[in-house]
């Protein structure tokens, strides 16, 4: 992804819009739905109205919970939200009015943005410090931590519609706890990967997010754009649903490998807020000032991309349903132009046999000589990554070195151009045994972990 030189655009702007104020929020509960609203003002003329709406399932009550619990849970989901509006100019000064911070909270906020948008500050050029970019002042009333009753054999999961959710999900609901599916904004591969794991639409928790119309006219405009931390926000509004539906597990599906930088050499990483990282510090933070009944962990943490894409491949109801490709989205397809797309062939492709990964992809990816530019970012050649949630150049490069050398008939191009190794195995065998024991999966998960890899079968026709 090329960079654009922004710098001086974001000095500008920081010149011009001096302040960014996190005013209010607000929430009604009514028999149909949840609806939390946030009210956000850049300098003194510009304001926006972010909102999330619930709607109702026999899964949770909302009046269970105290008001001054759903006022914590709101404005801290308000505090992630804000970094999407507060990025268009970037304004030193960002002042909350609802509630009183702490220096501890204030902390764990400014290293979220900072770290959540520095693929942001990367491709826009922007040079900045974590102690520069945002000062952060505070007024009202703390907020109230609280105590909630929850179900200690209950997990909610939260689905994307690619293949590691589908893992977590088909793993978990065989165990035998209660399995809560949760999506915000859920496309059709989300439902799909839901009801082909044997849920109802009526047993999952939807939240449907609505960005303030003015962000993106802003956009347009020619302010300030870019990656911000989504799975911050996944964060908190999932512990939301969770408080309220009594449920004490949440078990997101982020893997090792996005504790690796996009950035060799940097703290810049894309998959940021899906990091152990950020995982550690929101399970301090969320423990301390809101409450310590939720336990927010990744499941999938353990494991490389290699053997979450092995764990897929046990799972072929969901072969023609899942997708991973952001570029697709819109129309519920895999563009085969991406790096997503080119990772996602590459890494099932020890397991998954050739023809039935064509016809998932509608062509073979490795013929696309187009996609070379691609094919050096996934593999470590280009100096950086593809600013997507894929996995290490040591995974990509063990996976084709399998594959090359168990392939039948002549190469295609990308695999032509590829320099094979005596020994393709040896590599793919190492990342399959491996198991990261820097995680918060609970004891009782982690077997399923451990049993689930026993069953890894590698395809002899790549």
């Amino acid at each position: 992804m090329k960079a654009a030189d922004n710098h001086s655009h974001f000095v500008n702007l920081r010149k011009r819009f001096q302040t960014f104020e996190y005013l209010d929020y607000s929430f009604n509960i009514t028999d149909s739905s949840f609806f939390a609203k946030f009210t956000f003002r850049l300098n003194d003329d510009i304001i926006f109205h972010p909102s999330l709406e619930i709607p109702a399932r026999n899964l949770y009550d909302f009046n269970s919970l105290p008001k001054a619990a759903l006022n914590n849970l709101v404005f801290h989901i308000g505090m992630v939200e804000l970094i999407s509006y507060w990025k268009a100019a970037c304004p030193q000064k960002l002042i909350v009015k609802p509630h009183k911070l702490t220096n501890e909270q204030v902390a764990f906020w400014k290293k979220l943005y900072f770290n959540g948008l520095g693929e942001f500050f990367y491709l826009n050029n922007i040079n900045t410090t974590e102690d520069d970019f945002m000062h952060i002042e505070s007024e009202g009333d703390s907020t109230e931590t609280f105590s909630v009753s929850v179900d200690e054999n209950s997990v909610m999961v939260p689905v994307g519609g690619g293949k590691d959710s589908v893992v977590t999900l088909e793993l978990l609901k065989e165990f035998g706890d209660k399995v809560i599916p949760m999506a915000m904004n859920p496309r059709e591969a989300v439902v799909r990967s839901i009801e082909n794991a044997g849920f109802s639409v009526e047993e999952m928790v939807v939240v449907k997010r609505t960005l303030d119309k003015k962000l993106l006219e802003l956009n347009d405009q020619g302010f300030l754009n870019g990656h911000t931390p989504f799975s911050a926000l996944l964060a908190f509004v999932t512990s939301l649903t969770a408080v309220v539906s009594g449920i004490k597990y949440i078990a997101l599906s982020n893997e090792s490998s996005a504790n690796e930088s996009t950035v060799p050499g940097s703290n810049i990483n894309h998959q940021y807020s899906k990091s152990f990282e950020f995982e550690h510090d929101f399970n301090s933070y969320f423990s301390k000032y809101i409450t310590s009944d939720i336990h927010y962990f990744s499941f999938l943490r353990p494991l490389n991309e290699l053997q979450i894409g092995a764990l897929f491949s046990l799972f072929n109801h969901h072969y023609y349903s899942f997708r991973s490709c952001n570029v697709g989205s819109k129309t519920d397809s895999w563009c085969g132009h991406c790096s997503k797309c080119l990772f996602v062939r590459t890494i099932l492709g020890p397991f998954i046999k050739t023809e039935t990964l064509t016809a998932i992809f509608g062509k073979e990816l490795f013929g696309d000589v187009s996609l070379m530019p691609v094919f050096h970012e996934l593999t470590g050649v280009a100096a950086v990554k593809p600013f997507e949630c894929v996995g290490t150049p040591d995974e990509v490069n063990a996976s084709l070195q399998y594959i090359i050398h168990s392939w039948n008939g002549s190469l295609p191009a990308l695999l032509k151009e590829y320099p094979a190794s005596e020994d393709g195995g040896h590599d793919l065998k190492m990342l399959l045994s491996e198991f990261n024991n820097r995680h918060f999966v609970p004891e009782k998960y982690l077997t399923i972990l451990k049993n689930s890899l026993k069953k890894i079968a590698l395809n002899p026709e790549a």
